[in-house]
């Protein structure tokens, strides 16, 4: 079903969505709330124990998506190397194949556990005792258990190794600011160089490359769609002037430490909680999502430092220099929300959340009740919102970027655009169905 799907259902489908969204509600909070507490799979139980170690290690988003992609391709890889059901996502890194007979899920668990243990080490504690909490579920002395864990280990080293020289720790030249209307440090931080600008030519996961999905040049500074734009941000993201369902809204999906990648992840598997899908669909799905996810920041990444575009911020208090009539200057103008140190076109988190929306929707169906779950609003240690479509929650991701004053609405538009290719050409491309396997 295309995300864009709006058919309305009959009126026994809508008393099921209203108990559907329900259970998935419970599903998401009690997860939130309750760390450590399982779904029941190994695949989903080790994607929580990912999520709540990017929480508490207070990960920024951009390497989240990449330490989400790299844990679920060693999963995937190492679960399907056993079952064969799909093409191996990163066959090449590999020098093995599976033993016969290696169990499934300690794979899965090994994967998981080593891939996290060299990409999150501050947390090796929460790895242990959840690698102890999976073993304890598998037969003692088992040579299956034995040859899934080698097996596993193998894998996820094997991917380790593969990213490890994929440009994240690339030294890069300095940065030189242009002259407005390119982009300007901005307030509180006045960071002189944009963050995480590595991403824009690391490795991509998917993609052929990191500009693949480059979009056109933000609207012309005189143009219609810029006039429009500008002074929507203006208006609704104004923090003297902001309503206070606006203000709620962009502080929800923008976090304290929650991610878009902790979020999305989260709906990924309170969705796989609801259906009874094998151990390998469920690693195929996980790894779709943070694969996506992942080459979404590399594609907006590249985007950003390609046109290198001024914020908000920056040209609302020098409006006088845009050559455009339409717009007003106001010098005192501040944002709801701080401006992130990186340049504003397209958006990263809509980009981000499209990718993820796009991959889920293709699996369940844009109208499908889900929640989302944040820490975005103190003192409340979390919230959650349902909605009834995936296109939904994208757009309230725009609408909360442009409320919170980090974005204007043409950067939300081309990054959801890029998102969703970035999820169709994965799925199209990626872990596909191998010949002879049956649906």
């Amino acid at each position: 079903m295309d995300i864009g799907d709006d058919v309305p259902p009959q009126n026994a489908e809508k008393e099921h969505l209203m108990k559907r969204r329900l259970a998935i509600t419970l599903i998401a909070l009690a997860a939130l709330a309750t760390p450590g507490v399982a779904y029941g799979d190994v695949v989903t139980d080790w994607n929580k124990t990912m999520v709540d170690a990017l929480y508490a290690s207070h990960t920024p988003p951009q390497p989240s998506t990449r330490i989400g992609a790299a844990v679920q391709t060693s999963v995937f890889d190492a679960v399907n190397g056993i079952s064969h059901r799909y093409e191996q996502f990163h066959p090449e890194v590999l020098n093995a194949t599976a033993p016969p007979g290696a169990s499934r899920r300690a794979a899965a668990a090994s994967a998981a556990y080593t891939a996290l243990s060299a990409l999150l080490p501050s947390q090796q504690a929460t790895f242990d005792a959840q690698y102890t909490a999976t073993l304890a579920t598998l037969p003692a002395g088992s040579q299956a258990v034995a040859r899934g864990l080698a097996w596993g280990q193998t894998v996820a080293n094997a991917i380790v190794a593969w990213r490890s020289t994929d440009g994240f720790a690339a030294v890069l030249p300095p940065y030189v600011i242009g002259p407005l209307p390119f982009w300007q440090p901005t307030p509180s931080a006045f960071a002189t160089t944009p963050a995480f600008r590595q991403f824009a030519t690391m490795t991509p996961w998917t993609m052929s490359s990191s500009g693949q999905f480059l979009p056109p040049a933000p609207p012309a500074l005189t143009s219609a769609r810029y006039t429009t734009d500008f002074q929507e941000v203006n208006t609704i993201g104004n923090a003297a002037t902001a309503t206070p369902a606006n203000v709620e809204t962009a502080k929800f999906w923008n976090g304290q430490f929650d991610t878009v990648a902790t979020m999305w992840n989260r709906v990924a598997e309170s969705l796989i909680a609801t259906h009874h899908t094998r151990l390998v669909d469920n690693a195929r799905l996980l790894a779709l999502v943070n694969t996506s996810m992942a080459d979404a920041v590399i594609a907006i990444w590249n985007a950003k430092n390609t046109y290198n575009a001024w914020r908000p911020v920056t040209a609302i208090r020098n409006a006088d220099m845009d050559g455009n009539t339409a717009t007003g200057q106001d010098t005192t103008w501040t944002p709801v929300l701080t401006t992130p140190a990186h340049q504003e076109y397209p958006s990263g988190h809509t980009g981000v959340s499209s990718a993820a929306a796009g991959v889920l929707a293709s699996f369940f169906g844009n109208r499908t009740t889900l929640t989302i779950t944040s820490d975005g609003l103190p003192p409340t240690p979390s919230t959650a919102r349902t909605y009834e479509r995936f296109s939904d929650a994208v757009a309230e991701v725009t609408l909360a970027r442009i409320a919170a004053g980090i974005h204007f609405r043409f950067s939300c538009d081309v990054a959801a655009g890029m998102g969703a290719k970035i999820a169709q050409q994965a799925l199209q491309t990626e872990m596909q169905r191998r010949h002879g396997h049956k649906r």
